[in-house]
């Protein structure tokens, strides 16, 4: 790039010359893998086996906050929806939507995080778009990806798979990620920095399918809304309830000060590294063990039950109980 190119202009998206020099000298020096080198209008993929396929948009705001950014948080957050499905992520699109005037380095520093995620995940950045909007029609960057993933021959991940007594397993504490981003918007300081979860799931989730197979029901990572809201819509789905123990849902205490500040419940917080596993009760311990491996916070929740179909009922260290309802309006925007 030129030196005096310090910030993304209009002419980096209108197919000409300083466009190309972006895609060379940043995208594709950056990304550069096989597959994308052959630098087509699409990608050629050898793919065998039932595929997955998921898309998502990122338009978060601050897009840089403390445990992570956009970048890494596009290449995790479609990873781990495929892992989700069951499936080995193989590759994922890049769609770039930039404002005029954002910096050239936090744009290079963005495309090296998508990397340094996608090497992590063991995924392939391998075709992707890049657009440039006038200076106040966009909010510096927003991204898209979409993945494929080829679906674990020993995987049935479905909502219809999941019965009375099946247990709950999340892989870690809650929160983190929603808070990290309200912590930057509102300018709180704590004791520690609060910082975001995000990461990549599906190599821990390929090791719970390939050592249990059909005895992991479902599993669905708890992102906007949080914990209680994928609960719900697993409730809601099957026609059975939930009962879950609030001591075993684990916070941590930064983000615990950080919630009742702000009048925020921990269940209805996003994360970006947290899923909920639902599996046969015979195995829990054996998947406890595995997701304690990666973080000692994992823990199981709740069961399944029919005795209150369709909610939640959480209880407290106490013995009392009370339901857990829908998340109404809008928690906390653009968390992703």
């Amino acid at each position: 790039m030129e030196k005096n190119s310090e910030v993304i202009h209009l002419h980096h998206g209108s197919g000409g010359e300083h466009m190309t020099k972006l895609l060379n000298e940043v995208i594709f020096k950056i990304l550069k893998n096989d597959v994308l080198e052959v630098r087509h209008d699409g990608a050629f993929l050898d793919v065998q086996g039932s595929l997955a396929f998921s898309t998502d948009s990122y338009v978060i705001s601050p897009i840089f906050f403390k445990g992570g950014n956009i970048g890494e948080l596009a290449v995790n957050g479609t990873v781990n929806d495929l892992a989700m499905c069951g499936a080995v992520p193989k590759y994922l699109s890049l769609a770039l939507i930039i404002e005029e005037g954002f910096g050239l380095e936090e744009f290079i520093q963005i495309i090296k995080s998508v990397k340094k995620a996608a090497d992590k995940a063991n995924v392939k950045i391998v075709t992707g778009d890049t657009k440039v909007v006038e200076r106040g029609k966009g909010d510096k960057i927003y991204i898209n990806t979409s993945g494929i993933g080829v679906i674990h021959e020993k995987a049935n991940i479905k909502a219809q798979n999941i019965k009375e007594n099946d247990v709950i397993i999340i892989n870690g504490a809650i929160a983190s990620h929603g808070m990290a981003i309200m912590s930057e918007r509102e300018g709180l300081e704590f004791d520690s920095d609060i910082l975001s979860d995000t990461t990549n799931l599906n190599h821990t989730v390929v090791d719970l399918i390939t050592q249990f197979g059909d005895k992991i029901h479902f599993l669905r990572d708890a992102t906007r809304g949080g914990l209680a809201s994928v609960l719900h819509e697993i409730s809601a789905e099957i026609n059975l309830g939930i009962s879950l123990l609030e001591e075993n849902i684990k916070v941590e205490n930064q983000v615990k000060s950080a919630c009742e500040l702000l009048g925020l419940d921990p269940l209805y917080v996003a994360n970006e590294g947290i899923f909920v596993c639902v599996a046969a009760p015979e195995i829990k311990d054996e998947v406890l063990r595995i997701l304690q491996k990666a973080n000692p916070k994992a823990s199981e929740i709740g069961f399944v039950t029919a005795e209150h179909p369709s909610k939640i009922i959480i209880e407290s260290a106490f013995g009392g109980k009370r339901v857990v309802n829908p998340l109404v309006g809008e928690q906390l925007p653009r968390i992703c």
